[in-house]
């Protein structure tokens, strides 16, 4: 399994749809840490989820351009 890294300001794809809405699949990452919060980019609604979880969940990563 490919361990994937991201940091604060990236953007998750995610491999399923949020519950908002059908095309929603980007979330924003606001905090990292063993528990990370993201945004969804569709509805914003923040969550907080446990990173094991999460990683299994992303397709790929945008990185943020500085």
């Amino acid at each position: 399994m490919e361990i994937k890294t991201f940091g604060v300001g990236d953007i998750l794809n995610m491999k399923k749809n949020h519950a908002c809405d059908k095309n929603a699949k980007q979330m924003l990452v606001l905090m990292a840490g063993s528990d990370v919060k993201i945004k969804c980019i569709g509805c914003g609604r923040e969550m907080i989820v446990p990173r094991i979880k999460l990683e299994k969940s992303i397709k790929n990563v945008t990185r943020k351009e500085n």
